[in-house]
């Protein structure tokens, strides 16, 4: 089995449905290169799936519990790890965008936090791929964050949202405009590529110690323990980047504000 193999393609008639799709989707938008790789999009559908029974677990354990799910629960279940997640990355949120905000971008963040930590996660199993550790993956998740960032910012400021990019006077717009074009360009990129680099350097890795050692089961334990600490990380730096960029976007609302009535904030 291959670095790029899973255990589904041990299932011939799985493999002939992935063909059967591979040939019905052509070629890609970019490169136009034959579509041949779709272990990511598996891995993506079995990670909603475990997100999707995760929350419905989760609903299930507060309503039996009788309180509204205000007392915690005495062992680490799935309602455990929701709330771990959940409660950790509402308050980065709030410390950096103000609790308001916070909340209000909680759904799409927090939503992200759950992808990206669980699709690292299962990439930890030998035999599994993590969907974060393609490129194809990330660049959605990034693309997304790049959306909300912009929709938001002239949402909250109008078209006066864009004066930012043409720095703080006037005469410094015809070099401020193409450098900050770049950086806001450059932002999702980063995202993505940071993210899939490190998730499928932590997969090779791995997967080399899995095929050296001679007892695979007790040697790599400290390699997957780094794995595990990678996947945590990096999960917790793409919402962090993803939360400041929505912040910054969002506060030229207030600060335009407070330049129209004569008084900052």
């Amino acid at each position: 089995m291959g670095s790029h193999d899973i255990w589904f393609d041990l299932i011939p008639a799985f493999k002939s449905l992935k063909e059967s799709i591979a040939h019905a989707l052509g070629k890609t938008w970019i490169g136009g290169e034959p579509v041949h790789e779709l272990n990511h999009v598996v891995m993506a559908l079995i990670v909603f799936a475990l997100i999707l029974f995760i929350g419905l677990r989760y609903k299930a354990r507060v309503a039996a519990s009788g309180d509204g799910g205000v007392v915690p629960e005495k062992n680490f279940n799935a309602r455990s790890f929701v709330e771990v997640v959940g409660e950790a990355t509402l308050s980065v949120m709030s410390g950096i965008m103000g609790p308001e905000a916070a909340k209000q971008y909680f759904p799409l963040i927090g939503t992200m936090a759950f992808f990206i930590l669980i699709s690292n996660l299962v990439g930890q199993i030998p035999g599994l791929a993590a969907p974060t550790g393609n490129f194809n993956t990330t660049a959605a998740c990034a693309i997304i964050i790049f959306l909300v960032v912009h929709v938001n910012g002239v949402r909250a400021n109008g078209i006066a949202y864009f004066k930012h990019f043409l720095g703080p006077v006037g005469w410094l717009a015809p070099l401020m405009l193409p450098i900050e074009i770049f950086s806001h360009l450059v932002r999702p990129f980063s995202l993505a590529v940071r993210l899939m680099c490190n998730m499928f350097a932590d997969h090779t890795l791995l997967l080399a110690f899995l095929g050296l050692v001679a007892a695979p089961i007790l040697i790599p334990l400290p390699v997957m323990g780094l794995g595990l600490l990678v996947c945590i990380v990096q999960t917790a730096v793409f919402c962090l980047l993803s939360t400041v960029y929505i912040a910054m976007a969002i506060e030229h609302h207030e600060e335009g504000h407070g330049d129209a009535h004569g008084h900052g904030h």
